[in-house]
């Protein structure tokens, strides 16, 4: 025989809770957005960006050119294409190859040559 029994509520920390968030909005936890593929490829992109010298590290507060690091990004979007081939819905498709594309481009504008005849400039530097 199971006897039916009252679930006991505390009703004061039920209440002092309602009465903070009332009282304390900017305390409600931070929900990041919701993950999805676009969202992935663009913070790819970003940290190839700021490798390239086309954005600002958020931690020096200086553009700098790190041409290995691009590079690494670079090929990590594309090893992604290549992996997700068939698998991606147009416009997904469409973004990464739109990314890899500009990436590219600025990679090989970086990587021209220098004005003091150098083929390649140095791996890090001021852009």
């Amino acid at each position: 025989m199971e006897e039916h029994q009252e679930k006991k509520i505390d009703e004061s920390w039920k209440e002092a809770t309602q009465k903070e968030k009332k009282d304390n909005p900017q305390t409600e936890e931070f929900l990041p957005a919701e993950p999805d593929f676009t969202f992935f490829v663009s913070t790819l992109a970003m940290q190839a960006a700021m490798a390239l010298g086309d954005l600002e590290n958020p931690v020096s507060k200086k553009k700098e050119v790190d041409l290995r690091q691009a590079k690494f990004f670079i090929d990590t979007l594309s090893l992604i294409k290549e992996k997700t081939a068939g698998n991606l819905s147009l416009e997904e498709d469409g973004f990464l190859e739109k990314i890899i594309y500009e990436l590219k481009l600025s990679f090989v504008e970086k990587s021209k040559d220098k004005p003091d005849g150098t083929k390649e400039p140095p791996l890090i530097t001021p852009a």
